[in-house]
């Protein structure tokens, strides 16, 4: 009884540094977003939500956990987008690198990303799109990601695109041999086409054909590298770099983002 007494204290010290550090953030995150002007905030952001292997190490979890973090941080991450009027959000959620993981941790990553489309063409909230090279995928996962965003074609609002078996080199590859049988269709040599190639030609064979470029692109984990991510696309793109891992990845993190981005002068080479 007295061990319990000593030990009420300590437990009820740490609920409440824990309280008032949950409180200091509220008040945080409402200054971040009293101080943001609508104006100068991004329409199109990407996602590199790296870490999530980390993050399960950390916590002492199997790999498997933290690729359902990583996936739930998604939903959460896509609410704060659509709260601040973003109208695109790319997310690579599976690069072509991931491809050579061993076959047990593909296997269940590609489940947790199954689900997760899923669950985002089930709420009804955001047009699903599906960014990449399925073809290198197992069949059966890329049958079931394709319907699950085909069930999301006729939605308005947030547009969501989701980069899976994607690597900036493989679009580029994959848009060259597009554009190449387009043309030779036509009857076109390889000399006529090398005369009159220009920038457009080859934005319109790109997985993100019709759709502007990136703002802003945010990479988690610590990493200061771009790994492949919309190569072509993010030419003029801004960056943020969050030491966070993914999973962990908080609203408060996101605005210090959206803050960064929103004081940046971006010029355009002129």
């Amino acid at each position: 009884m007295c061990a319990l007494s000593r030990d009420r204290p300590s437990e009820e010290r740490r609920l409440t540094r824990m309280g008032m550090s949950d409180l200091l953030y509220g008040v945080y995150e409402r200054r971040l977003m009293n101080g943001l002007d609508p104006a100068r905030l991004p329409h199109h952001v990407g996602a590199i939500v790296d870490g999530n292997r980390r993050w399960a190490r950390g916590a002492g979890a199997g790999v498997d956990h933290g690729y359902q973090a990583g996936a739930e941080k998604i939903t959460e991450f896509l609410g704060w987008c659509d709260e601040l009027g973003v109208k695109i959000v790319t997310l690579w959620v599976l690069s072509t690198d991931n491809l050579r993981r061993s076959p047990e941790e593909l296997s269940a990553l590609l489940a947790v990303i199954e689900q997760m489309v899923d669950s985002l063409a089930a709420s009804r909230r955001w047009h699903v799109r599906l960014i990449g090279n399925l073809d290198m995928l197992p069949q059966e996962s890329a049958a079931r990601l394709k319907a699950s965003a085909d069930a999301t074609s006729g939605i308005t609002g947030l547009h969501v695109n989701v980069c899976v078996g994607y690597g900036g080199r493989q679009e580029l590859t994959d848009a060259m041999r597009s554009l190449l049988l387009d043309q030779a269709a036509k009857g076109r040599t390889l000399d006529d086409i090398a005369m009159t190639l220009d920038v457009d030609d080859i934005a319109e064979h790109l997985y993100t054909k019709g759709q502007p470029d990136p703002d802003l692109v945010i990479r988690t984990s610590g990493e200061q590298r771009l790994s492949g991510f919309l190569l072509w696309q993010s030419v003029h793109s801004e960056f943020y770099f969050s030491d966070a891992l993914w999973p962990a990845f908080r609203r408060v993190d996101f605005l210090r983002a959206m803050r960064s981005y929103a004081s940046r002068e971006r010029r355009f080479g002129t």
